[in-house]
């Protein structure tokens, strides 16, 4: 298919925050094309563990999560699609003094700002995840409308709303180069051809600071990859488990059809666009398990899949427009919960698009925190 000659807003990357930024810019009539250089999803979006939280120690995460909550639980409606959303809440397991001291603090942040978390015993946590160990835990804090859902019905559920309201959506055809004429953008190039326009929002994910050489803009994002572990079915398996995690070591487990899927952070793997699986990290992963969970050490491993983080210095999103190019904006760099938030980061960018403010105030979030010592380091990674 032919690309059109020009366009409002051109959106690189078709994962969830593409999409998301496509629909809602669509929906307020903005004339919009999203480019992406593969299938919609196919880079950090489909490899996601799909949870969606708003537990978060920082205020604009923490917002950002709550309305992109609400969104997922309206998304039947709008913009349409089943995403097999199980809010069974989301279960931390703390074993560090430092770490339960920091949750009660965060946890009251949440509830100041309407999430309705909560910390919990060790023997309430086993209550709603019965499989944990409770050796050595010390407490838990646990939000119950937190959860999961699916990130490839997500990413397509945005794409056809975004085509509904006229969006034009192209796949298999990747950004190669940005024009630039006096700090304003000129147009697009891409290996089907030159799109003129004057914005471009940038959402391609760990591939974001190639995507902002091409423009002269400096992103610091950088790709690690995690990879994630589907076990076969578990006998007796809770219904409602919560996506629980064992915060100090970020072994973590939710259920996937009539298995699990498992997942840990390797404290040993380096930056890069590695993609393959290994075992490298299973040894890790397997003590972690033996540890907090022993009773799923037996379970058989039915496939896994690995996927790339997309991490900046502080851990936290960059979403702004560059101060050096004008148009050129960026939603990026949300260092493993970017799916989660992809509803709330759409509507911030439709607004920063049309130069509004946003429901959320992301000016924080800008590229520009790490000119100084504005950054603000999110302590509820995992």
């Amino acid at each position: 298919m032919t690309l059109p000659p020009r366009a409002e807003v051109v959106v690189a990357g078709g994962g969830v925050m593409g999409v998301s930024t496509a629909f809602h810019l669509a929906e307020a009539g903005v004339d919009v094309l999203l480019l992406e250089r593969d299938e919609l999803g196919a880079g950090s979006t489909s490899k996601a563990a799909g949870g969606i939280r708003a537990m978060f120690s920082d205020p604009v995460n923490i917002e950002l999560g709550r309305r992109s909550l609400r969104a997922f639980e309206e998304f039947a409606g709008r913009p349409g699609g089943e995403i097999d959303l199980k809010q069974h809440g989301y279960l931390f397991l703390l074993a560090d003094p430092e770490d339960v001291a920091a949750f009660e603090r965060s946890v009251e942040l949440q509830n100041s700002l309407g999430v309705p978390s909560r910390m919990l015993t060790v023997e309430q946590a086993r209550e709603l995840s019965p499989y944990v160990e409770p050796d050595g835990l010390l407490a838990a804090a646990f939000s119950p409308t937190d959860g999961h859902c699916t990130p490839e019905a997500v990413v397509q559920g945005y794409a056809q709303g975004a085509r509904r309201h006229g969006a034009v959506i192209r796949r298999h055809c990747e950004v190669t180069g940005i024009d630039v004429d006096d700090g304003e953008i000129t147009g697009v190039r891409t290996a089907q051809g030159r799109v003129a326009t004057s914005t471009v929002v940038c959402a391609t994910g760990a591939w974001s600071a190639a995507l902002g050489e091409m423009a002269g803009v400096e992103l610091p994002v950088r790709p690690l990859r995690r990879q994630i572990l589907v076990t076969e079915p578990v006998p007796g398996m809770p219904p409602r488990m919560p996506f629980t995690i064992d915060f100090s070591t970020s072994f973590y487990f939710h259920d996937e059809g009539p298995g699990l899927l498992i997942g840990m952070s390797d404290p040993d793997e380096e930056y890069g666009f590695r993609l393959g699986t290994d075992d490298a990290w299973l040894d890790g992963l397997s003590e972690a398990v033996a540890r907090r969970a022993p009773a799923l050490s037996e379970v058989g491993v039915a496939h896994g899949w690995a996927g790339l983080y997309e991490i900046t210095p502080d851990h936290n999103a960059l979403v702004g427009e560059s101060a050096e190019v004008s148009r050129f904006l960026y939603a990026t760099g949300f260092s493993g919960h970017g799916f989660l938030q992809g509803p709330a980061i759409g509507e911030v960018m439709r607004d920063l698009v049309l130069g509004r403010t946003p429901a959320v105030d992301v000016s924080g979030l800008s590229v520009r925190r790490f000119e100084g010592a504005e950054v603000r380091p999110e302590h509820n990674c995992v």
